[in-house]
């Protein structure tokens, strides 16, 4: 590596030679071919992360550094485990087994997802007993996660300020609602908290002319776009460690900050004009068209299953004056060319109330597929709005593996997404989906650890692991 600050000396070297008409799909598919994922080394092997989580936030920041090939420890209160083992949808004691301890108890599906490539092992943070053996991994782990309200940890003896001593080199990584310090710091967050006083809510959803609210949403974007920042901070982190200082770092992750980082221009919007921006549902406040119109008919008129028997739903993106002049044409609709001339006639709220009610009375006969098949011989941006079956079935994802059935060691044939990215030599990959409560007490506490089989059978009769 060159030193730091410093432009490596590559005077004398040969620029590529150019590739007589490449094929580039042909070298993407080959290159990132998900057949040699596991022929290949992993980016982060050699480290050894902590996961001391629970729910998403924690969790999936712990998994996107798995993925990678850290050696994550997912660490549990014993018998029972996190409570996100406990959450919807219903516990399946017979394919999902809580633990050894409890087998008439599953862990549900809300648990899958965030704990990839994880080894499981139980500890009772409240316990001295545990306390010491927390010392003991600490001192050989890299990384340490947890999401705990602030200060609980430290409370425990067991947080950044104590750890620190034990290995100046832990990167800690807390992520909570609102951080550990200032006027919301004691108050617990969830992802629908966050959301809410982060400010994503009150854009999301009908407007209150069409009857609309704000609408949740109804996965955890901010917990997992939240764990994908604490993983990014943390690799900084590393990266600084082993590259600069030599020592660690305490890294402290506002869920509620992490949603008002993403509210584009309404906050500027604001301070600038005091304007508050509000909900447009389906429709875009800042490019028309370029929204979701409802079709009249469902894609399975013969289904049995009711959710497959609703109208469907289709984007449509014609905002460009040529798009938009296409778009009109196919429709029927050439009217609209000399009615909204630019852009700044369509986009206003006016106009898009005219615009994209005109659009769902066209497809009101047709299907989504009707509706994408006709704007795509038109040259138009178009996509039917899917759901998880649709998705799970398409031969693109599958194709790439970012959709596949995942042969996992303790439960089977699992059907699983895999990392949204690729990497052409070190590539992200999903071993095993998740593990019951204490399963690897054995191998880690025995490896790291060095406890005897009659220490730990002791531990975990006293439930301190």
């Amino acid at each position: 590596m060159a030193a730091r600050g410093k432009k490596p000396n590559n005077q004398n070297a040969r620029p590529p030679k150019p590739v007589a008409n490449p094929d580039f799909e042909r070298y993407c598919r080959q290159t990132f071919s998900p057949a040699s994922t596991f022929a290949k080394p992993e980016v982060l092997k050699g480290y050894r992360v902590l996961s001391c989580t629970q729910y998403i936030l924690g969790p999936s920041c712990a998994t996107y550094l798995g993925e990678l090939g850290a050696e994550v420890i997912k660490m549990e209160l014993p018998r029972r485990g996190e409570p996100m083992r406990h959450s919807t949808p219903g516990n399946e004691g017979f394919l999902y087994p809580l633990s050894r301890w409890v087998p008439q108890s599953g862990t549900g599906l809300g648990f899958f997802g965030a704990n990839f490539n994880e080894y499981f092992i139980s500890m009772d943070f409240h316990r001295s007993e545990a306390r010491e053996l927390m010392y003991r991994l600490a001192a050989k782990a890299d990384v340490m996660v947890e999401n705990y309200r602030p200060g609980t940890f430290d409370r425990w003896g067991i947080g950044y300020r104590q750890l620190r001593e034990i290995n100046p080199r832990l990167i800690y990584v807390w992520l909570g609602g609102f951080g550990g310090w200032g006027p919301g710091r004691v108050r617990a967050s969830y992802d629908i908290l966050g959301q809410a006083q982060g400010g994503a809510f009150s854009i999301t959803g009908q407007p209150e002319e069409f009857g609309g609210s704000p609408s949740k949403h109804t996965i955890w974007l901010a917990d997992y776009w939240g764990g994908m920042m604490g993983a990014l901070h943390a690799l900084s982190a590393l990266y600084w460690r082993d590259n600069v200082s030599g020592e660690g770092t305490f890294i402290e992750y506002s869920q509620v900050h992490g949603v008002s980082r993403q509210l584009e221009y309404a906050l500027p919007l604001y301070g600038r004009q005091g304007v508050i921006r509000e909900r447009w549902g389906n429709w875009d406040t800042e490019l028309c068209v370029h929204g979701i119109i409802k079709c009249g008919k469902s894609s399975y008129p013969n289904s049995d299953n009711p959710q497959e028997q609703e109208e469907g739903y289709v984007l449509i993106s014609a905002y460009e004056d040529e798009d938009f002049a296409r778009l009109a044409k196919a429709i029927g609709q050439e009217k609209w060319v000399r009615l909204y001339k630019s852009h700044d006639a369509r986009v206003s709220p006016e106009s898009q109330r005219e615009i994209y009610p005109a659009l769902e009375a066209w497809a009101k006969d047709k299907t989504k597929e009707q509706v994408a098949q006709i704007l795509d011989r038109a040259g138009i941006i178009t996509q039917p709005v899917w759901n998880a079956k649709e998705v799970a079935g398409h031969p693109h994802w599958r194709e790439r593996g970012s959709i596949r059935w995942l042969d996992d060691p303790t439960y089977g044939d699992v059907l699983s997404q895999g990392p949204a990215y690729k990497m052409s030599d070190t590539p992200p990959r999903v071993k095993w989906a998740l593990k019951p409560i204490g399963a690897d007490n054995e191998l880690i506490y025995g490896k790291l650890c060095g406890l005897s089989a009659e220490e730990l059978k002791r531990l975990e009769a006293e439930e301190i692991i």
